[in-house]
């Protein structure tokens, strides 16, 4: 083929004005891409930590629960039959320790409040193959002693509407159907109860 013998075009920088306009396009598309699954040791810091601005992200609406099955403990669930309970929902998986080291905390938040309206729900979205098998779930939950609602996630349908992208991640709906609080990895126990009992108090 013929080389071209056309002069090359001189390379422009961007004009000053143009930079802000760039960083705003860079800013949109860092969070419009698609959560990619990762360990709670991999974020960058506890969602649950209180700002104005995680405050006012946290009042959003709590996404549905679409695509799970198989439900144990419990006949499927969906929020909306839900409205006026306070819902925890727990992202996890069976071969996780840290999702592990979370479950008796989970499982007591339950049993102590189930019968003043808490509902929890465990969703179960798998990182490895044998993670993807209901028996080994089912094993995982009489293991751990869970007695909650837990649904099997394996086509990351209800993580991806969540836009969830680590385990565990505990998420706080209130009665009006809004995430109230979230909060990545192990610890902040006492402030996540302290959390459940103030939604549950509220109207």
């Amino acid at each position: 083929m013929k080389r071209s013998m056309k002069p090359a075009m001189k390379r422009q920088m961007p004009r000053p004005w143009a930079w802000p306009i760039l960083a705003l396009a860079a800013t949109i598309a860092f969070w419009q891409w698609p959560a990619t699954p990762g360990h709670a040791a991999d974020a960058p810091g506890a969602l649950g930590q209180a700002s104005p601005a995680n405050a006012a992200k946290a009042l959003r609406a709590a996404p549905p629960l679409v695509g799970l099955g198989p439900w144990f403990n419990s006949p499927p669930l969906n929020l909306a039959a839900l409205r006026g309970k306070v819902v925890l929902v727990d992202f996890w998986t069976h071969g996780c320790s840290n999702c592990i080291n979370t479950l008796p905390h989970v499982q007591a938040w339950h049993q102590r409040y189930k019968d003043q309206g808490l509902v929890v729900i465990g969703v179960h979205s798998p990182e490895f193959p044998s993670e993807r098998e209901a028996a080994n779930v089912q094993a995982a939950i009489r293991r751990h002693g869970l007695g909650y609602p837990i649904a099997m996630d394996n086509d990351f349908r209800t993580w991806e509407a969540w836009r969830n992208a680590y385990w565990p991640a505990l998420y706080l709906i209130d009665k009006q159907g809004r995430i109230v609080f979230q909060h990545v990895g192990e610890g902040a126990y006492e402030r996540t109860e302290a959390r459940i009992q103030e939604a549950l108090r509220a109207p």
